[in-house]
């Protein structure tokens, strides 16, 4: 006989509103002890030095998880002038110093070279992996290493502040694997300047957002109310751009078995014309709950992420 999992059975998403100075898994750790949920798991990590739109999966809403690795996401960050730091944030040793402070103006016209497909270098300071080891290790430790470019992409980046002549606020809507402190970075390069971002908030990953946002102080109130699941998004609010179909209960009950289903020509047809970029991936719903994640085939649906959901 297996082992009881310790914590109750709690099924959904969080989107919280992650406050400054605390890592995302202090972040996610503090969330399943609200819910005494048995499973938790965060999609993309957010520095403790930045706030904002951390999403939190419990139970199966962490088989969703990767479907959210290629949403968008929204910053809005700062760069103060003057100060450049090994990091590029705040808590960085400072290496450089300069009295130049680009205008608006000049931060407009240089925006644009950072728009769309970019190679970009991930700062020294990153969680990425050189022969095993973490670079912000390897940083920390003198070492003399080089970390690769990447393509990413950026979809838009504008100037929506300017509080004084040494700051700067930028708003910009990224693809994956993108770094602000790089593009700080690399701005400031450009514009002959020294700097490092100051300020850090997420506004949205993918359908997570401040308007759907909660704090750990209203979900804690929630749970002296006894009101906790009010806090919870259902598990499919991560696959808001994946076509959904409804099935039978006979159909649901086959997806759960593990057994593809067959499908009608229209629903073939409707589905495809629904799919995007190549993908075949379509949700399966029996009323209102989640039944599988499944792969569109030759007329089938084959069944790829079960959900255990009531």
């Amino acid at each position: 006989m297996g082992r009881r999992k310790k914590g109750n059975p709690v099924h959904g998403w969080v989107c919280l509103d992650k406050p400054l100075e605390m890592g995302s898994t202090e972040a996610v750790t503090k969330v399943r002890r609200l819910f005494d949920a048995q499973k938790a798991g965060h999609a993309g990590t957010l520095d403790p030095l930045a706030t904002g739109i951390l999403p939190i999966a419990l139970g199966e809403a962490t088989k969703t998880v990767p479907f959210l690795m290629d949403a968008q996401k929204v910053y809005r960050f700062t760069v103060n002038w003057g100060v450049s730091t090994d990091s590029v944030d705040r808590e960085g040793e400072i290496v450089a110093r300069s009295d130049v402070r680009p205008s608006v103006e000049a931060v407009k016209a240089a925006l644009p070279a950072f728009v769309g497909e970019i190679d970009q270098t991930p700062p020294r300071f990153s969680a990425i992996k050189v022969d095993g080891q973490r670079a912000y290790d390897l940083a920390r430790d003198g070492a003399d290493f080089e970390l690769e470019s990447r393509r990413v992409v950026i979809h838009e980046a504008d100037v929506t502040d300017a509080p004084d002549n040494d700051h700067v606020e930028i708003t910009i809507r990224t693809g994956k694997g993108v770094y602000v402190r790089s593009l700080a970075r690399d701005l400031a390069l450009a514009l002959g300047a020294e700097g490092h971002v100051s300020a850090l908030r997420r506004e949205r990953v993918g359908p997570f957002s401040t308007e759907n946002a909660v704090s750990l102080d209203f979900l804690t109130d929630l749970v002296h109310r006894d009101a906790a699941f009010e806090g919870l998004l259902p598990v499919s609010t991560a696959l808001d751009d994946i076509p959904e179909l409804a099935v039978t209960d006979q159909d649901a009950f086959s997806l759960r078995q593990g057994r593809p289903i067959v499908l009608l020509p229209r629903q073939v047809e409707t589905l495809k014309s629904r799919l995007a970029g190549g993908s075949r991936t379509v949700s399966t719903f029996q009323g209102q709950t989640l039944v599988a994640l499944c792969q569109l085939r030759a007329g089938r649906l084959e069944p790829d992420r079960v959900f255990n959901l009531s």
